[in-house]
């Protein structure tokens, strides 16, 4: 035996720990907080070889995960005309030939996938926190403390809400701007029913503006259905549905926000053009079914 294969040669003679399986599943499992490490990490040429590796790495896996995906499936070849004669028995036959396709299956799954988080309207205008904020400065003399913001935009608060005490408060929400029902619309039933808002699922713009309970164009709302009667799939009537707001509905709180709601234009002419804003005094929503 070579002088370098002293390793196999004490596996041969002693066997392996009882739990080496075990530690090289844990040893693989690691692989990828390392390589999450290397590549927060790194700096400089090393950083650009890592990083090119690692692309050509994820280049590979793809090609093999869709190598997976992809089935060997068979159809009937092309009608040509055949060179030779063929026997009456032969003629209803078809030489099959193997095409490689996505599998049937996979593209369903996707489909229903992307169905069931499709909504009514798939991208809204970005608000900044300039916008949604207003700077509340605070302090006992010289209020020079400007940590503290108010909420300018309508938002939904839950009907147990507490506030903080006025130290540690950070958002103020005013009362002024909270919305508790909401006009949904059913797209099926063609009905528009004002509902009682139980949540806000998900704001579009920002994490924060989700947590704070924010209610802007293109948020997801959850709405109590039950007067509506919607039976789930068991018989069971259904409480909550998700529904998306459609409009703008800071315009009725106009006192509080900067924008007015008719905002005048003087042409060259000496004209005065009123036009409306296009928000709404109103919550409306579509349910999403």
């Amino acid at each position: 035996m070579p002088q370098n294969e002293y390793i196999e040669r004490a596996t041969k003679l002693h066997g392996r720990r009882l739990d080496t399986e075990e530690r090289a599943r844990k040893k693989t499992a690691r692989e990828g907080h390392k390589q999450s490490e290397n590549a927060q990490n790194l700096r400089g040429l090393r950083a650009k070889l890592y990083a090119k590796e690692r692309h050509s790495q994820k280049i590979q896996l793809r090609k093999t995960i869709k190598q997976h995906e992809e089935r060997n499936v068979k159809g009937a070849a092309e009608a040509k005309e055949p060179g030779n004669p063929v026997p009456a028995y032969l003629l209803d036959r078809a030489n099959p030939t193997t095409a490689k396709a996505l599998s049937s299956q996979i593209k369903n799954k996707r489909a229903e996938k992307a169905a069931r988080f499709s909504v009514p309207i798939p991208k809204v205008k970005g608000i900044s926190e300039e916008e949604l904020f207003k700077v509340v400065k605070t302090g006992a003399k010289v209020h020079k403390k400007g940590w503290k913001r108010v909420v300018t935009k309508p938002t939904f608060v839950g009907p147990d809400f507490t506030r903080r005490p006025v130290k540690y408060e950070r958002f103020i929400r005013p009362m002024g701007l909270r919305y508790k029902k909401a006009n949904v619309t059913h797209p099926t039933l063609n009905v528009t029913v004002q509902l009682p808002i139980l949540g806000v699922k998900k704001n579009p713009n920002n994490p924060l503006y989700t947590q704070l309970g924010v209610l802007s164009k293109g948020t997801i709302i959850e709405v109590n259905v039950s007067d509506l009667g919607i039976v789930t799939a068991s018989g069971k009537i259904a409480w909550g549905r998700y529904a998306q707001v459609t409009n703008n509905p800071e315009v009725c709180f106009s006192h509080l926000i900067s924008p007015p709601l008719f905002t005048k234009h003087r042409s060259s002419l000496g004209k005065t053009n009123t036009n409306p804003t296009q928000n709404d005094g109103c919550l409306n929503a579509v349910l999403l079914v």
